[in-house]
């Protein structure tokens, strides 16, 4: 990892889970306990970043931005007063908006709620697991197939990911 901020974090974040955990494991377990959730960690994170980049980097492209962008930033409508856009990109910007709204309509309701949860509220996969009362596990699960079905429902709309 480049940032070591991030880093950081995620060594942070390693460590906070082992001591929830397995705090009442015999010290001697500890290391080799500590080792196995920061691989999982990082690959979590790696993981991440891969379906955010999914995510973001089409969705900008659709509307000539350079840099990658939150999808939601990106469809969000300013104030009248400071909105100058012409009415053809008023126009897409909409009707793209419309599809990808009706592709999440049509997911399962519980991939919807995992997908949303996860990466567009950006809460952690603990988070948006006590709120779904399911395990860690099935919110990557759902947001793993809400992720491919969303990504096939777009494609058959002619949205190029």
């Amino acid at each position: 990892m480049r940032d070591s901020h991030g880093a950081l974090d995620i060594v942070q974040e390693a460590m906070l889970k082992l001591t929830e955990k397995y705090g009442a494991r015999p010290a001697r377990e500890l290391p080799l306990l500590f080792q196995r959730i920061l691989q999982n960690t990082i690959r979590d994170f790696y993981r991440r970043q891969r379906v955010r980049a999914l995510w973001t980097t089409p969705v900008s492209q659709l509307f000539g931005a350079g840099e990658e962008a939150d999808p939601l930033e990106t469809l969000e409508v300013p104030d009248d007063s400071k909105f100058s856009e012409p009415p053809a990109e008023q126009l897409q910007r909409s009707q793209v908006l419309a599809l990808i709204e009706k592709a999440l309509e049509r997911l399962p309701a519980r991939q919807r709620q995992a997908f949303l949860l996860r990466y567009w509220e950006e809460l952690d996969v603990a988070a948006a697991a006590k709120i779904m009362g399911c395990s860690e596990g099935s919110v990557k699960t759902h947001c793993s197939r809400a992720a491919h079905a969303l990504a096939a429902m777009l494609k058959k709309q002619g949205i190029k990911l």
